[in-house]
């Protein structure tokens, strides 16, 4: 079990790593704004499945406030980009 855990670890791993390379190459802002939604997605995902791997229950509060915290980020892009429009 925890070996296939560990393995779907890997696969969010890289799909962060193409995810970096959507927002260093982004063709436009809201492209690089979804792709730090993978970010925070991806990010909550590893939290939870490293927390049932090493039996670590504090890793899933630090998932809970990565998940409050990543709508944040969305709301916060939409206001500047208003502004800027």
């Amino acid at each position: 079990m925890i070996e296939y855990l560990s393995v779907i670890v890997g696969f969010l791993v890289l799909a962060l790593l193409l995810g970096l390379g959507r927002i260093l190459l982004g063709p436009s802002s809201a492209d690089r704004m979804l792709a730090s939604q993978l970010f925070s997605t991806a990010g909550v995902s590893i939290l939870i499945l490293l927390a049932i791997i090493q039996n670590q229950s504090a890793l899933i509060n630090v998932a809970l406030v990565l998940a409050l915290l990543a709508p944040l980020t969305l709301i916060t892009f939409i206001r500047l980009r208003k502004k800027s429009l």
